[in-house]
């Protein structure tokens, strides 16, 4: 992580999370100034207490989110728009989400709420073509790559990902 961060440090100032607090990346989701973290066995209380610290005064709002059943909260939900989340209703409470407009992940594909959005596309595993679907019928641009491999180990296109405007 240290090689990430010294990368990061190049385009903005970064804040770090002290032990015993944990925070991973897959369960921060970030949507308008509100950050949902996901409480999970990779987030802690002490993690997600730093992080409200850490931004306090900056304009951001950061909630904690149980979650279960899953890895992490972006298992269970991503945002797909502004407005609009796709989420998998057996691993987080819907009703933690009641301002945005939500698609829920074909029930045959539990594993399908993690989607990479990218400007205005989304970017998604191959292997869910069901949910693909809803996607693509809400009129979202759906691009489907093979991730097979990192599924093996629990891998998906979010926690694989970096992606950030260097103008941020």
């Amino acid at each position: 992580m240290a090689s990430v961060g010294a990368l990061l440090g190049g385009y903005r100032k970064l804040l770090a999370i002290e032990a015993p607090g944990t925070i991973d990346g897959g369960d921060v989701l970030l949507a308008g100034r509100m950050l949902y973290v996901g409480q999970s066995s990779r987030s802690n209380a002490d993690g997600i207490a730093q992080l409200r610290a850490l931004l306090a005064g900056r304009g951001y709002t950061v909630q904690g989110v149980p979650t279960h059943g899953c890895l992490h909260l972006k298992s269970a939900v991503t945002q797909l728009a502004g407005d609009t989340l796709l989420l998998q209703p057996a691993w987080v409470d819907r009703g933690r989400f009641n301002d945005f407009r939500v698609i829920e992940v074909d029930p045959a594909e539990p594993h399908a709420a993690n989607v990479l959005r990218v400007g205005d596309a989304l970017v998604m595993p191959a292997s869910f073509p069901r949910t693909r679907q809803r996607l693509l019928d809400a009129g979202f641009q759906v691009s489907s790559v093979d991730v097979s491999e990192l599924q093996k180990a629990e891998g998906a296109v979010t926690c694989c990902s970096l992606v950030f405007r260097s103008d941020d």
